[in-house]
């Protein structure tokens, strides 16, 4: 497993990271464990995590996530470990958390209630990588990033990442930190697909001048490039099929991911993989790292079979011809996610 710096951290990390959002909801405790071995033994020195999980977020299951991989994390070398996990964003506008009693929100108070949570559940006394989940542009960054470098002075950060942020967020944080000499986000871990290449159009270029590393989430837009929504019936089980029935909010995130134009891009797509002999997991995963400004790519699995499939992705490296031909792609079928 090839490795690259965080930022301009001192962390070195597997280029692909281990995210555990499922465990807890979809993937039991048992097959969590197996995931988390074949990982681990795969190379893998990267894991993922935040206070909500699991997905979708419910308060009957929340921290459930943090709790498992906890309890695994005994079973390993702690120095052999790179732990990110994330404090919830604010509690208010688009989503309200099942926690806190949704009151959350970026400042010290629930900064300093969310990492002593985390703590306890990971069974560790420093986490690696503490990462924003989302931002609240209407709230100081002084503010959150003060509360950030008060932990990593305490010793139970050692470094500060963001999550599902904006240009301007990014650089507003960047400036603030660099103003009062504060801790810095070295990270920003956003979705980013063949599906969903957003980040190209301004973020690209931010972490390539500022030094901040992308740490992509869902490479396989929620598993729609892996082609099982193409068939003709609905994949028992799948997670957009569930999402569809389980509230507006789920409901409106499934049909980003799950439409016309996402669909068809995928047959294009799965096209070029099997031309190439590989399966359009494999060539999505190396899709994802193959990116100057990537440091890992996050990967999920409810079972260990679909976690084998995109370590496949590991030594990959697509050609200019491959990537000119999903360049071509995503020409012909613009922004299909919106």
């Amino acid at each position: 497993m090839k490795k690259r710096r965080l930022g301009k951290t001192g962390m070195v990390v597997s280029e692909i990271c281990m995210g555990t959002m499922t465990f807890g909801s979809s993937c039991n405790e048992d097959e969590a464990f197996r995931i988390l071995d074949r990982a681990y033994d795969a190379g893998i020195d990267f894991y993922d995590t935040a206070e909500i999980y699991p997905v979708p977020p419910k308060k009957s299951w929340v921290h459930r996530t943090e709790e498992i991989f906890g309890k695994w994390l005994k079973t390993k070398p702690r120095d052999g470990i790179l732990i990110a996990t994330k404090v919830a964003g604010p509690g208010h506008g688009w989503f309200s958390p099942p926690l806190r009693e949704g009151k959350t929100a970026l400042d010290k108070y629930h900064i300093r209630r969310a990492i002593e949570g985390s703590l306890q559940r990971l069974g560790v006394e420093t986490i690696d990588l503490y990462q924003t989940h989302w931002p609240d542009h209407d709230v100081s960054y002084d503010e959150t990033m003060e509360a950030l470098t008060e932990l990593k002075e305490e010793g139970k950060i050692r470094y500060a990442g963001c999550s599902n942020e904006t240009s301007f967020g990014l650089m507003k944080s960047l400036w603030t930190s660099e103003k009062h000499n504060l801790i810095r986000y070295d990270s920003i871990q956003n979705n980013f697909s063949i599906l969903n290449r957003r980040f190209e159009d301004e973020l690209a270029q931010v972490c390539r001048k500022e030094g901040v590393s992308l740490l992509p989430y869902s490479p396989l837009a929620g598993g729609v490039l892996t082609g099982k929504y193409n068939g003709t019936v609905p994949p028992e089980g799948a997670r957009f099929v569930r999402y569809i029935a389980e509230g507006e909010r789920q409901k409106r995130m499934a049909n980003r991911f799950l439409n016309e134009n996402t669909l068809a891009s995928t047959v294009e797509l799965m096209a070029i993989a099997e031309k190439y002999g590989m399966s359009a997991t494999v060539l999505s995963v190396a899709w994802s790292k193959q990116h100057d400004y990537v440091a890992s790519t996050i990967i999920g699995a409810n079972t260990v079979v679909q976690l084998e499939e995109s370590l496949k992705a590991t030594d990959v490296i697509l050609s200019d011809e491959i990537l000119s031909e999903i360049n071509l792609v995503s020409k012909k079928i613009q922004y299909p996610m919106g």
